[in-house]
């Protein structure tokens, strides 16, 4: 046991290396850009106010966005989805499978679930005793299992999934807005140096290597932020590329698909204004998402109207509108 703590206490330190790779390149980049170069080898007054400029402005964009993608837990399943005491003692004293999955039928009834497992089961993580809601998946890295997860990151140390998915795409965006930036910028004293034109001292190796790594870090972004472009444009997870969700149909891989318009909604919002700025905009609360399908809804498992949704005053009891959508709308049974 104690041998088992010290090497989760060691993983969980090995794991913070990669942020510190990124962290230590990223710094090293600032020192040789503001240093370097636009103090010690730019001349052109006006030149060099606007390249610090622009590039503090790139500079905090992606030091926030990189900080919101890490330091945002993941959202895991709330309470609801949790066995109460007394369907827990059922499920563990009950040792035939089919009367175990019948039990988490029963349960299943008033929440809104409507994937399955590859059997036809209704999902269920035995390890953090919950019923899966559609699109979340247990993390063995975070030991918890996490709404819309997407997939974990070793370069970010966290899970990236429904809390923070905004948050991951625009470190994307804004790291290759940084290395372009930086690319475009460096690229005539770059060639200055390579030629001769300027002295040799400590800028021409920062200068230099500041070229090939923003170029590097550039093209590698380019193809990953390409990739999770057209996932949000089909409204998928890197899960669900893989291994299509399962309905009452069948797996279906575009079974979240709304429309372009509503799947970028999901993510980023309504307020376009909003879109760029990492702050938490996403639609929803990561338990339901509405279905390509209407038909799924009419399913026999799940034929029960009063499905509940949490709302924001901390009431847990709720109903969906006629078409389809979570409302807060506060249902009391007798």
């Amino acid at each position: 046991m104690a041998l088992s703590k010290g090497l989760r206490c060691c993983q969980r330190v090995f794991s913070w290396i990669p942020v510190l790779i990124i962290t230590s390149v990223v710094l090293w980049s600032y020192y040789a850009y503001v240093f370097q170069l636009c103090l010690f080898t730019l001349t052109n007054t006006v030149e060099k106010v606007a390249y610090l400029l622009v590039f503090h402005i790139c500079f905090v964009m992606f030091s926030w966005t990189y900080w919101k993608s890490i330091f945002t837990p993941p959202a895991t399943p709330c309470k609801k989805f949790q066995l109460s005491y007394s369907d827990k003692q059922r499920y563990e004293m009950e040792e035939r499978p089919d009367a175990q999955k019948q039990i988490l039928v029963e349960i299943a009834k008033k929440l809104p679930i409507f994937t399955r497992a590859q059997s036809g089961a209704i999902r269920f993580c035995d390890r953090c005793q919950v019923l899966k809601p559609d699109r979340c998946h247990h993390c063995s890295v975070c030991e918890t299992c996490v709404l819309k997860m997407d997939h974990h990151c070793p370069w970010v140390n966290n899970c990236v999934g429904f809390s923070n998915y905004k948050f991951f795409l625009l470190f994307l965006s804004y790291s290759m807005v940084y290395c372009v930036f930086i690319a475009a910028t460096v690229f005539q004293y770059f060639l200055k140096f390579w030629v001769g034109d300027l002295q040799n001292g400590p800028a021409k190796f920062h200068v230099l290597f500041l070229m090939f790594v923003a170029l590097m870090f550039f093209v590698s972004l380019m193809f990953l932020f390409g990739y999770h472009c057209w996932l949000v444009a089909k409204n998928r997870s890197t899960l669900e590329a893989f291994s299509a969700p399962v309905f009452i149909s069948g797996p279906d891989k575009s079974g979240f698909d709304v429309g372009i318009c509503k799947n970028l909604q999901q993510v980023f919002g309504e307020d376009r204004r909003l879109w760029l700025i990492p702050v938490c905009t996403s639609q929803g609360n990561g338990h339901y998402f509405p279905l390509k399908n209407r038909g799924e809804y009419q399913n026999p498992l799940l034929a029960n109207q009063e499905m509940w949704e949490e709302s924001d005053d901390g009431s847990e009891e709720g109903s969906f509108d006629e078409d389809g959508e979570p409302s807060v709308t506060v249902v009391v049974e007798e």
